[in-house]
């Protein structure tokens, strides 16, 4: 008998959306008779017939394996959709997709995800699954163009820093301390350009930073690091600013083994005294404490600071010069 005659009703209440006439399709037992059953189905470009078959296969398959062969059939995939809706089921989808996510091969990952794009999710969930999609399409493109790139010997930064990894199915944050890393500087117009990665999947200024700044010094590029702080008044001032505590910077800074002094410069930045001087004995950071003390105009713990310092260095001489120009100027 024709396929027509499998098909169910559509038009009838849900309650009446039986498999009634699914029954006959028992027949087709192996996976490969039931995927060239929906194969057939498609072709009749029946609607009803198509849903009958999806109904038959949703019965007699696993959900992961019929999901991953309607992944690859666009017009089963989008009827399939529509069932799930009617039904109920939506929240079989969101299942479905979390199950998929472990798609070896990037490109056939990547058409997953386009696939999914289509799903009745919710607001959240859509915007989600829209991102994943994006972030896995630039990858696929920066991968191909680094790999090229760094093959040919042409860029000094793979030379210096080969990649230990591909980027492909990286979280968004690693791919954005990579374009960091590697990409930095580059057009805001580029797919691998940090800015353009900020903008696109709407990270924080927090999260880039400190993102940013993890990757530069990483690199020792302490000029990059100091213009990730520096503001511009429209008086041409420059101030340093930062979304999160300059002490944060600091630890970041000293476990990327900084110099002692562009570790000051942070020090300096940190507004809490205590915090300020604890950093700097840690750090080592002599200049911070001396300063710090005369503008405290702490006589006494210039004295002790005194005793911990070499004598004859330029940091004793330095605080022998404050306690002497202090005596001359009645300092308490």
């Amino acid at each position: 008998p024709s396929i027509r005659n499998y098909a169910p009703e559509l038009r009838k209440p849900k309650s009446e959306y039986k498999v009634r006439y699914v029954y006959s399709l028992e027949k087709f037992r192996s996976l490969q008779d039931k995927l060239l059953l929906l194969d057939e189905a498609v072709n009749a470009h029946d609607g009803n017939v198509i849903t009958a078959v999806l109904i038959y296969l949703k019965k007699s398959l696993s959900k992961e394996i019929l999901f991953r062969e309607l992944i690859t059939r666009e017009i089963a995939l989008r009827h399939y959709i529509h069932y799930l809706k009617e039904i109920g089921e939506q929240k079989l989808l969101l299942m479905q997709y979390r199950d998929h996510l472990n798609v070896r091969d990037e490109n056939k990952r990547r058409d997953f995800l386009k696939n999914c794009l289509s799903f009745p999710f919710s607001p959240d969930d859509a915007t989600h699954v829209q991102d994943h999609y994006t972030l896995l399409e630039r990858q696929i493109i920066i991968e191909a163009n680094d790999k090229q790139v760094e093959s040919s010997g042409q860029a000094d930064i793979f030379k210096k820093y080969p990649r230990k990894a591909s980027i492909l199915n990286m979280p968004i944050i690693t791919t954005l301390y990579y374009s960091c890393f590697y990409h930095y500087g580059e057009s805001d117009g580029t797919f691998s350009s940090p800015a353009n990665i900020r903008k696109t999947f709407r990270i924080s200024d927090k999260q880039f930073l400190l993102t940013c700044l993890g990757a530069r010094a990483k690199l020792k590029a302490w000029f990059d690091v100091d213009a990730l702080f520096t503001t511009k008044n429209w008086l041409g001032y420059t101030k340093k600013r930062s979304p999160i505590g300059f002490h944060r910077i600091v630890d970041i800074l000293q476990k990327n083994n900084a110099p002692v002094q562009v570790l000051q410069d942070y020090v300096n930045l940190v507004e809490d005294v205590e915090q300020k001087i604890s950093l700097a004995q840690k750090y080592k950071c002599h200049d911070v404490i001396i300063n710090t003390y005369r503008d405290l105009k702490d006589r006494q713990q210039l004295i002790v600071y005194r005793g911990k310092v070499e004598k004859g260095s330029s940091e004793y001489r330095k605080i022998e010069e404050i306690l002497s120009n202090s005596v001359r100027r009645s300092f308490p």
